[in-house]
């Protein structure tokens, strides 16, 4: 098998980040990815260095597993080509919002007349049942209405601040693989195929609330939420005599160990603040601090040096190039070369999950514009005539470029 979702095929309407990035979750454990692209093509073609128009990184990095069918969804003959496509399909992922797909002529009902045993999933801002159902939904957004931006103020020095990659995108898109798969094995055992629905603003506010609800957890309120240790400002890397390290001095154990190491045992002891991680959390501000100041007096190597012989979490602080040269990842193969067919050799980051049982086979690359748009159209019953038809109508457009 190459992978556990061997033999699965997957209708991928998405574009931008978060539906892409469920839809190659996919392909990445085996599934067979179809994705639909405009006569544009997908937006995120177009961010970032490249060697040829429409092939950027971010495309490349996201929908590597996949092939490329242009059709024209308003046009009635592209509508009719992805309802032939979602019959012969086990999942079908959408991330225009509801009243769009229905406009289209793909909500759910009529997909799921052509192929009642789909899973048919949306990937989208808002839960319908509330008065945001209708409105738009970008990472940005999603990062200041579930919290993230109004906590990095409270960081930042009162400014709300975005973290600098696609977090939502990539949070929602992970838990919308991982809800089809569920929504699989459910058919697997009943036969039944069902909608499934994952908003960002739902979706996300857990993995927010989780650390942050804090004292909001209790009726009346306890505090006006939030973690304390997260939201310190001396939370951030250590600068050392020569660079920056992370460490984290965490456990008792830890504590232990570090103030053994400085020659300072008795710290723990004697100071209340360190008495357990309680009373750490609540002075957590000094305590940092006082990290800081220490971590300050050493080079890098020295701390690496010493908290490994302690036992103490720590990691560098990795320029994005320094990757290529982590031992770590050079020995786990993590990036892998690949010979693009049109785009030469790139770096592709390997899969993170590994099956003993279902190891994952050889990856496409991610394509051009409707490289493979004839091929899958035969395949759902097209003949060459039909297929030209299409094309002189403006529903579809096919090359082996891509062109």
């Amino acid at each position: 098998m190459a992978g556990p979702l061997d033999g699965i095929r997957v209708l991928d309407l998405t574009s931008t980040l978060m539906g892409p990035y469920a839809t190659q979750t996919l392909a990445d454990m085996g599934a067979e990815v179809v994705k639909v692209e405009p006569p544009e093509g997908d937006i995120v073609r177009h961010i970032g260095p490249g060697r040829n128009p429409g092939m950027g990184p971010i495309f490349l990095n996201t929908n590597r597993g996949k092939r490329s069918l242009v059709l024209d969804l308003k046009k009635r003959e592209g509508r009719e080509a992805a309802l032939r496509l979602a019959a012969r399909s086990d999942v079908m992922v959408y991330n225009l919002r509801p009243h769009s797909m229905e406009r289209l002529g793909l909500g759910y009902e009529a997909v799921a007349a052509v192929n009642p045993r789909i899973v048919y999933t949306g990937v989208y801002g808002f839960g319908q049942e509330g008065p945001y159902a209708a409105l738009p939904a970008y990472d940005d957004l999603m990062q200041g209405a579930t919290g993230v931006a109004s906590l990095n103020a409270r960081i930042g020095g009162g400014t709300p601040g975005y973290v600098p990659l696609g977090l939502v995108d990539r949070i929602v898109g992970l838990a919308a693989s991982g809800a089809i798969s569920a929504a699989l094995l459910h058919r697997e055992r009943t036969g039944l195929g069902q909608r499934v629905d994952v908003p960002m603003f739902e979706t996300m506010l857990p993995f927010v609330l989780g650390d942050h609800l804090g004292g909001l957890s209790f009726d009346p309120p306890l505090d006006q939420g939030g973690y304390a240790r997260m939201l310190s400002p001396g939370r951030r890397p250590y600068r050392t005599r020569d660079g920056w390290i992370c460490a984290m001095v965490y456990t008792d154990k830890h504590w232990r160990s570090f103030c053994a190491g400085l020659d300072m045992p008795d710290l723990v002891a004697t100071d209340p603040r360190f008495a357990d991680h309680g009373a750490r959390i609540a002075h957590i501000d000094e305590i940092l601090d006082m990290v800081s100041g220490i971590l300050a007096q050493r080079d890098t190597a020295e701390w690496m040096a010493f908290f490994a012989k302690a036992d103490i979490p720590a990691m560098p602080v990795n320029e994005l190039p320094a990757l290529f040269d982590d031992p770590h990842l050079r020995a786990t193969g993590f990036f892998e070369a690949e010979e693009h067919p049109t785009e030469g050799r790139l770096n592709r980051p390997a899969i993170g999950p590994r099956w003993s049982a279902s190891p994952t086979g050889e990856r496409r690359p991610a394509p051009r514009l409707g490289a493979d748009g004839a091929e899958v159209l035969r395949e759902a019953g097209y003949s060459d005539e039909e297929i030209a038809e299409l094309a002189a109508v403006g529903a579809t457009r096919w090359s082996k470029a891509g062109a």
